[in-house]
């Protein structure tokens, strides 16, 4: 059995380096506090029916108020070297339950006053807010008297969030057991001929999620729905003939986020030379990724591991026949594997899926820019000791892209009554969730650590 971790201890430890960051971002800016806003509820334009409330991620960052604990109107109060204050707003109403009032493991802690009013809680804000205080806030939800949102500030807390503590860690993998369940429940929901809409259900049912807890909407698409890259519908009929999924899908832990992808091939696929040609892209893309997930490793540049990616898939193209006449590099080098692998090979990952500061290379804002050619690459750093990251490198045959190549001058290196062969499958993507360790050690994937517990 793996012991239970001592999230008492982890946390105050993550308090700990929090407050550290905050020291050192504050005083370089000449500030002493920082004020920190939960967020406002929201509600659909001339409408009221409100939005699923997504608290700010800094908020978060601080203490798990999540769930049923999360509550708009709050807020957090942080001067170095004091205790962390926060500010809970749990208003009287019968309308809705109000906000679950703070427990756990982290309230020991934490200075907690609760207000029933937002009006008495801004006016103990302002009591308690020095005059050098910045504000980490929605322009609805801020004071007008203090600085909101200054960059510099932002930059620095933005760009230490990429690398995880041990806390934080421990309830990534929690997300990825969760979002894990949840697949091996829409994989069965697959191959017993389910729709997209009964394979998000089972899916939702196996992670023990409500849609409304989901960090990101699961995308869910069957045969060329997979070659959609953000599939956003949910068929509720399955298509004709079975032939594959596309299923990316996550969870949550404690505000922290699982993205996880899997594709698969129907057991009930038509036999013949295209299910052929799927299943052995599927095979090669399985291999090429676990291979992409062994290169995240401390001092690695990411940059190198997208472009890994593509000369790996266009390796599997050339070795699948599909592609022909020219090498992987001269591929990559014009252009032709994005047709094929048009996004870029993953991003960071925590609080937010696509965490922040994926191109700010320094703590003062500095950034680095996508290659050429490579436009939708969300990270651009070097590797460190505790950035978690996804490894999701993908094989698509999207009708668009296809009609440029046809009619571009790379067309005559395609095999084309294959590759339209292969369009009724729509796509492949296998994405993991990896943290970079330290020096000389292998990354911890978490997607498949965590499929391995639950298969064992």
């Amino acid at each position: 059995m793996t012991p239970t971790p001592d999230l008492a201890a982890l946390y105050a430890a993550h308090l700990a380096t929090l407050q550290q960051r905050l020291a050192q971002a504050l005083g370089a800016q000449g500030l002493d506090a920082l004020l920190v806003a939960a967020g406002q509820e929201k509600f659909a334009f001339l409408d009221d029916r409100p939005y699923n409330f997504q608290p700010n991620p800094h908020f978060v960052h601080w203490l798990p108020l999540t769930g049923t604990h999360a509550a708009p109107g709050s807020w957090l109060v942080l001067l170095p070297g004091q205790r962390p204050r926060l500010l809970f707003l749990q208003p009287e109403d019968y309308w809705h339950a109000p906000p679950a009032a703070p427990a756990g493991y982290w309230v020991s802690a934490w200075e907690i006053e609760t207000f029933r009013q937002p009006e008495a809680l801004l006016a103990r804000l302002r009591e308690l807010a020095p005059a050098r205080s910045a504000q980490i806030a929605e322009t609805d939800a801020a004071l007008p008297e203090l600085s909101l949102n200054p960059q510099p500030l932002l930059d620095a807390l933005h760009f230490a969030r990429g690398c995880k503590t041990a806390y934080e860690r421990v309830l990534m993998r929690g997300a990825s057991r969760r979002a894990a369940l949840g697949h091996l429940g829409a994989r069965a929901a697959f191959e017993g001929g389910g729709s997209e809409a009964d394979i998000h259900s089972a899916y939702l049912t196996a992670s023990g999620q409500a849609e409304r807890e989901l960090p990101y909407g699961n995308i869910v698409g069957l045969g060329a729905h997979g070659a959609v890259l953000h599939w956003q519908h949910q068929d509720s009929q399955p298509p004709a003939q079975a032939t594959s999924l596309l299923i990316d899908a996550g969870a949550a832990c404690g505000g922290y986020a699982a993205d996880i992808t899997r594709s698969w091939l129907h057991p009930e696929a038509a036999a013949g030379a295209a299910r052929d040609d799927f299943a052995a892209l599927l095979t090669g893309m399985e291999a090429l990724q676990l291979a992409l997930v062994d290169e995240v490793r401390e001092g690695t540049d990411y940059v190198a591991i997208h472009l890994s990616a593509h000369r790996r898939i266009a390796q599997l193209l050339l070795d699948q026949r599909l592609l022909s006449g020219l090498s992987a590099e001269a591929a990559v080098a014009q252009g032709l594997s994005a047709h094929f692998f048009p996004h870029g090979v993953g991003h960071l990952l925590g609080l937010q899926v696509h965490d922040v500061a994926g191109l700010q290379v320094d703590a003062t804002g500095t950034r680095r820019e996508r290659p050429a050619g490579h436009p939708y690459l969300r990270l651009t750093r070097v590797l460190s000791e505790g950035m978690a990251v996804t490894i999701e490198p993908g094989l698509y045959f999207v009708p668009l892209l296809l009609t440029a190549l046809r009619q571009g001058p790379l067309a005559g290196h395609v095999d084309w009554a294959r590759v339209e062969a292969l369009r009724p499958f729509g796509g492949i993507r296998i994405e993991d969730d990896v943290v970079c360790n330290g020096p000389g050690q292998a990354p911890e994937n978490l997607t498949r650590e965590a499929f391995q517990v639950l298969q064992a």
